[in-house]
Formats: structure tokens, sequence, C-alpha cells
């Protein structure tokens, strides 16, 4: 086993979820509130890479806490309604990886009750721990102290962790934290992602294949 823990995030990464879910959730909620607003699915992805989220509401929309908790129920509303799909590969990795008795947890920025619900409807194994939005904003991607609590809990040190995300946010975490990253490119080409990714993650996989292949070496 090359990493006593996997951590994986959800989006992009384990789930087809951005472009089938989120993204068109986001334009139905700018139709709603913001008409004649738009943004395309590639600065979609661009703004939520960096500079996240929030940040993107706030500054690109003028979103105050008010209207941020209105954008969040409108998803969570959306989302109980959609289920995405997993990744070709994902589920045979991660299989894999418990039956030899590696540690299987996810840090991501869905809900955890969804992430949950979406493991159970793809035939992915339960994993150990979760975490999701749902922890104060201090606690969520990039701050580290999702992967210190997986430390703790499973008595691990930095190299026995290997975390597996698509996005900037989970890059941070792990450097933040001293842990190995594995940039996942298999969900979308842009161009502007991946250089960063390129230039700056040790590892980075175009597709599963490729990160499974890793993990055999």
């Amino acid at each position: 086993m090359k990493y006593k823990c996997l951590v994986f995030d959800h989006d992009d990464t384990t789930v087809n979820s951005t472009a089938t879910i989120h993204y068109p959730c986001f334009i139905e909620f700018l139709k709603e509130y913001y008409p004649g607003r738009d943004i395309s699915l590639e600065n979609y992805f661009i703004l939520n890479f960096t500079p996240g989220f929030i940040e993107m509401c706030r500054r690109d929309y003028g979103m105050d806490d008010e209207m941020l908790e209105t954008e969040k129920n409108y998803w969570l509303n959306y989302v109980r309604g959609h289920i995405p799909k997993a990744y070709s590969g994902i589920a045979e990795i991660m299989r894999r990886h418990k039956a030899e008795g590696g540690i299987l947890c996810v840090v991501s920025h869905s809900m955890a009750d969804n992430i949950v619900r979406d493991y159970e409807a793809n035939g992915l194994p339960e994993p150990d721990l979760v975490f999701g939005w749902e922890l104060p904003p201090e606690n969520r991607k990039p701050d580290p102290w999702a992967l210190y609590e997986i430390m703790t809990k499973f008595s691990l040190s930095p190299g026995d962790i290997l975390v597996i995300d698509d996005l900037k946010p989970g890059y941070d975490m792990a450097a933040a934290a001293g842990v190995d990253f594995a940039g996942a490119g298999w969900s979308y080409e842009i161009r502007f992602i991946e250089d960063f990714m390129r230039a700056n993650c040790t590892n980075y996989f175009k597709t599963v294949r490729e990160l499974d292949e890793f993990l055999q070496s």
C-alpha cells in the first residue's frame, strides 16, 4: 500500500457533479435573483479554482451573508433531487484500498449527507470520515484542520496520506499540512487550471487509470 490513507475530494474528483448539477443550479439561481447576469461553465470552474466559490459570489455578484444563505439553501434543495455519477475506475481504487486495510476519507465543499448519499448510490465503499461544507468556515478547505483531525484519529503522519483533488483549495490544504497531493485532471479541459497543477503538484493525473497505476507502482 503506497499510502495508508487516501483523502478524496468529492465534486469533479470522485463524481462528475459541477457540469451536471452545481453549475446548472447556479445558472438557475442567477436567473431568479440576478436576471441578466451569466457565467460560462469554464469561468465557473476557474473561479471555483481561485478565488473560490464564496469569494466569487461576494466579489462578482455582491452577495452579502443573507444572500449567500439564500444561495446555499437554493443549492441544497436542487442537490436533493440530483445524484451525480462516479467516474469509471474510482470505485475499484477505493475498494482495493479498503480491502488492503487502508483508510478512506473525504474532504469536500459538498455537504456530508449528500456525499454519503452519493457514495451509496454509486456503490462506493463507506468512507471512514467525511468532512463537508457543514463545518465552520474556518475549518473548511483550504484550512488543513480536517487533515490534522484525520492524522490524530488514525495515528498517521503526513507521509501516510495522499490528498486527491481537482482544485486549488485541496492543493493548498495538503501543502499546509505537509501531505502529498495528486491533482485530478479528468473532469474538464481547462488550460489555466492544468498549467497551475502541473507547475505546482508533484503528481498530476489526466485519467483515473493514471492515478490507479501510480497507487499500484
